[in-house]
This record gives C-alpha cells, structure tokens and sequence, in this order.
C-alpha cells in the first residue's frame, strides 16, 4: 500500500519526536502492508517553518537511517500545506513541495484549520488550480465545519480538488462525527485516496489497513485498494520522485 500522507520525519513537526521513534513508526507501516510512504511535515507560517529546501536534509537522513536499519519502506517528501496567504509568495519562491503530478496538475496537500473552512478558501483555491495545481483537501471530515455540515465541502469538489480521509477516521477512531462524515464521503463516491496521517507510536500510529477494510464495506474491496494503491501512484508514479 501507498501512504500519501504521514508525519514521520524526526523533530520538525508535531510528528515523531526522535529518529528512535520515526524508525519505530517506520517498522510499524511496513508490517501493517504499507511499502511507500510520502512524508508530509506540516508547512504552517509561523508555526511550523518548513519548506521545499528545509526538509531535504531530513528527507535524506531518515531515508539512509531506513537503509541502515534495513526497514523496506521507499519514501519521499512533500508537506501538509496549511491554507494561508503566505502560500502564494513560497510558491513563486519555489518552496512548496508537491505530493507529485497528475493529468497535468502539480497535486499539492492542503490543509484548512481543523476549526472551520476560512472565508476566502475558494479564492485562492481557485488561484491555484489557474496555476494548474490541484489540492488535495486533507482530512475533511476531521474538519469542524464539514462534521457540522457536509454540504461545506462541496463547494472545493465542484472545483476539482481531491479529497483525503485519514484511514482510522473511517474506521471510527477519531469519534462519531468524523465517522460518520468519512462514511458519507465515501457513499458519495468523492474519496480520493485513504492515508494514515501517523504523527507517533499511540493514536496516530501508521496503519491503513483497517480503514482500507472499513472503506471496502461501503465502496468494495476495488475501490478501497485503489484508494491506497492505484490513485496515489497516478500521483507518485512508478517510483517516488516528487517534482518541485
């Protein structure tokens, strides 16, 4: 399986705290059948200073420590890019990592606050896909907004962006709400990918596989392979190269 999204580089997030613990994470993904995995640090002005040039360092670190612990887990990098003004001036300095590239569209990780879809989303949602990149909406149905009212999203559907669902989200491990949400998501058919958005070794552990099985319950076990492995290496390619 295919992880797009995950917090295991050591130190620069909320993610794991020590390469003792990204490796750690890192055995974990691979026993529960995840054999690529994207890290996705949290690039958020003024709270998390990550960007395209300050995560290669650690992208090569954690990928020599996997080869030295001979963890078979392929990775590459992107980031979780928090929705904010700022993301227009870091993408024409060339410093927003991208997931990849599909049908033409950089495919970028988008991220709205956990406490409501900002006024003006739309907007520069739409400035993006002018500049043929395409979001991928992270975790909507964690979204307060989208748990009280599902029509919320519908609006960034209607304008081409993808969505993602955290994987024990739809195997209800974030509460009813969410569940709830991710189930309505997924009987809507508008699910693009599932992933794991692991941050430790606890509650947010990087497992896919029981969402997967939760996902196949509503969508067929098809559709829910295709949602950890088909449609994200339409993004990934054949190996994990992410383009600038």
């Amino acid at each position: 399986m295919i992880d797009l999204h995950c917090h295991l580089l050591p130190g620069i997030d909320d993610g794991a705290n020590t390469l003792a613990e990204s490796l750690d994470m890192a055995r974990i993904a691979v026993g529960n059948g995840i054999d690529r995995a994207v890290m996705t640090p949290h690039l958020h002005p003024g709270r998390y200073e990550n960007t395209r040039s300050s995560i290669e360092q650690p992208l090569r670190e954690f990928r020599a420590a996997l080869r030295r612990e001979q963890i078979a887990l392929e990775i590459s990098v992107a980031a979780e890019v928090r929705l904010s003004p700022e993301i227009l001036p870091l993408l024409e300095q060339d410093e927003l990592p991208f997931l990849g590239e599909m049908a033409g569209y950089r495919i970028m990780l988008l991220e709205f606050p956990h406490s409501h879809i900002p006024l003006g989303a739309d907007n520069l949602i739409k400035k993006l896909l002018a500049r043929k990149i395409r979001p991928i909406i992270a975790h909507p149905e964690r979204n307060k907004d989208v748990i009280r009212d599902l029509a919320k999203i519908q609006p960034f559907i209607d304008m081409g962006c993808l969505l993602q669902l955290t994987a024990s989200a739809v195997a209800g491990r974030f509460g009813e709400g969410p569940h709830l949400r991710a189930r309505q998501l997924l009987e809507l058919g508008v699910v693009f990918a599932l992933a794991t958005d692991a941050h430790n070794l606890k509650g947010r552990r990087p497992e896919l596989r029981e969402g997967m099985q939760a996902a196949a319950e509503i969508v067929g076990e098809r559709a829910a392979h295709a949602m950890v492995y088909k449609n994200p290496r339409a993004i990934l390619g054949p190996r994990h190269v992410a383009p600038r």
